[in-house]
């Protein structure tokens, strides 16, 4: 319906309604679909999390990203249900992706269960390894079990940087990673293991899109970037993420601020220049803001 107002109201009045677009979505290794644009909420408590959650789909988002170590699962999880409750969507139209820490003494398989509880949605569209550490094969075997068991529907991996990470986290694995998380923005692209990966079939989504907390503002204020947003009416976060979509990755902007969270998901009806792209890429200065 949201596709189809946008195109009545273009043929009717010539009006680009950014507020109607639906987010295009990616096919993953696993089979299933994964929308290329959608909400991080790290740093949000439940209550908060609750809140934004239910906002950004009410918006057109329909990616959620959430990890045990947030604290917020069961805050995502009252978000969508109520999202769904109204009418706005239906569970199966919104991807829910969380994580897991390897290294605690608990047993991963009974994690896994509590995440998928926590969420109480049923089931979980893609769950990572949070990030390298001990115990990380053994929990990845835990990620394959799971997808046995139906509880999770994709796999993969976060912060893992190398082609020699990807090899080692999968060696002798049954199901291969769909999707690779890692830290990517403008001055951090990381292309050598995205062309890697990408020849596997493995998608690369991207935390701290906008450079993360304390580096929004150095990105923003970059010449290439904000000449670029004025270039097109655009703020350079929407430029940013343009340039995400653009150049191949699944991107992941967090916030709480309704304002923010509206103005995100508002990149569908304008596009950048093969040289605006060209010009963004060579801002890599392969220079990560988090050492995680």
């Amino acid at each position: 319906m949201r596709k189809f107002l946008a195109a009545v109201l273009g043929l009717m009045f010539g009006i680009s309604c950014e507020c109607c677009a639906e987010v295009p979505s990616v096919r993953l290794n696993s089979g299933y679909t994964m929308p290329v644009f959608g909400l991080g909420t790290w740093t949000l408590d439940d209550k908060t999390a609750e809140e934004c959650v239910y906002l950004a789909i009410r918006e057109g988002y329909r990616l959620i990203d959430t990890a045990r170590y947030y604290g917020n699962e069961a805050g995502v999880g009252r978000g969508v249900r109520r999202a769904v409750r109204e009418g706005a969507v239906k569970r199966e139209d919104v991807f829910i992706t969380s994580k897991i820490v390897p290294g605690t003494w608990r047993d991963y398989d009974e994690l896994i269960e509590e995440s998928n509880r926590a969420l109480g949605l049923g089931y979980i569209d893609l769950m990572l390894i949070h990030q390298s550490g001990r115990g990380d094969r053994e929990l990845y075997k835990a990620l394959e079990r799971g997808v046995r068991k139906g509880i999770i529907r994709s796999i993969g991996i976060s912060n893992y940087y190398t082609p020699e990470d990807y090899e080692y986290i999968t060696r002798g694995a049954e199901i291969l990673p769909a999707v690779v998380q890692n830290e990517n923005h403008p001055y951090y692209q990381n292309t050598a293991l995205k062309k890697y990966l990408e020849d596997k079939g493995v998608i690369v989504e991207s935390w701290y899109p906008l450079g993360g907390r304390g580096h929004t503002a150095e990105l923003f204020s970059d010449p290439v970037i904000s000449g670029i947003a004025e270039a097109h009416g655009k703020s350079p976060a929407q430029v940013i993420i343009r340039w995400h979509i653009q150049a191949g990755y699944v991107v992941i902007p967090g916030s709480k601020n309704p304002k923010h969270i509206r103005e995100n998901s508002n990149v569908f009806y304008f596009s950048l220049t093969d040289e605006e792209m060209n010009a963004i890429a060579a801002l890599d200065r392969q220079r990560r803001f988090e050492n995680w």
